[in-house]
């Protein structure tokens, strides 16, 4: 069989999915019918399936099938992803303008507030993330100069995680995620669309390395109501 990866299969029925090809409450075209389309093995499209449940956007019923859950107008976020939001395919499309770049120093102060260590050299950078002309997010990152070598504005317009990845072949771990929400601040009224809204809703990521060490701190600061935060998880068994 051909050498077709889960993910290639995923990012198809996903496509699908928020194209409209395949309707909510529809059913998923059956493993054979999947295999037969992809010309791949079982266990390649129960993975492709297994990451859309895990990302909301299907369920599997035993002595059914695979149900297509119903979507929200709101733009839906996986709580889980060690993704950029560049690298999670989302139907909407984003562009990123860098209205902050520079380096410094952190201080006691930074490292609470970070958890980097004292006198470690970062890039600071200001992002705002535009969906269709429109501001929705500010993103305010602090990374590791050792680690994110030779950034420049033109990379963080696009993808930093693709270019630690590929260029730089960073491996990336793991990260823990804070989601809190907060009065909005002078910059988030100078830089955000937030009309009404006096508050955000704030994605705290520390990533991590695959030697362990923590190489950015992000505030990913979120309009309220543009965005849905989602965690799929399993019918729990009763005895």
């Amino acid at each position: 069989m051909p050498n077709v990866k889960f993910k290639d299969i995923y990012h198809a029925l996903k496509d699908n999915i928020n194209n409209g090809k395949y309707d909510a409450s529809m059913m998923l075209p059956t493993e054979m019918e999947l295999i037969d389309t992809f010309s791949c093995s079982r266990n390649t499209v129960r993975r492709a399936i297994a990451e859309l449940s895990k990302d909301g956007y299907v369920k599997s019923v035993k002595g059914k099938g695979v149900i297509i859950l119903d979507s929200r107008e709101s733009i839906e976020l996986p709580i889980g992803n060690l993704l950029g939001l560049q690298e999670l395919k989302l139907k909407k499309k984003f562009t990123t303008s860098v209205v902050n770049f520079s380096k410094l120093i952190i201080d006691e102060h930074l490292s609470k507030k970070t958890a980097l260590k004292p006198d470690t050299e970062v890039y600071h950078l200001h992002r705002i993330r535009f969906l269709d002309n429109e501001p929705i997010i500010l993103d305010i990152n602090y990374f590791t100069a050792e680690v994110a070598k030779d950034l420049t504005i033109e990379i963080a317009q696009k993808s930093i995680y693709e270019y630690l990845e590929k260029d730089l072949h960073t491996k990336i771990l793991a990260s823990k995620k804070i989601i809190v929400v907060e009065h909005a601040t002078e910059l988030d009224k100078r830089y955000l669309d937030l009309g009404t809204y006096d508050c955000v809703v704030i994605v705290k990521t520390y990533a991590y390395t695959d030697s362990g060490k923590l190489f950015e701190y992000t505030e990913s600061r979120h309009r309220p109501d543009k965005f849905v935060f989602v965690e799929s998880s399993s019918t729990r068994k009763t005895e």
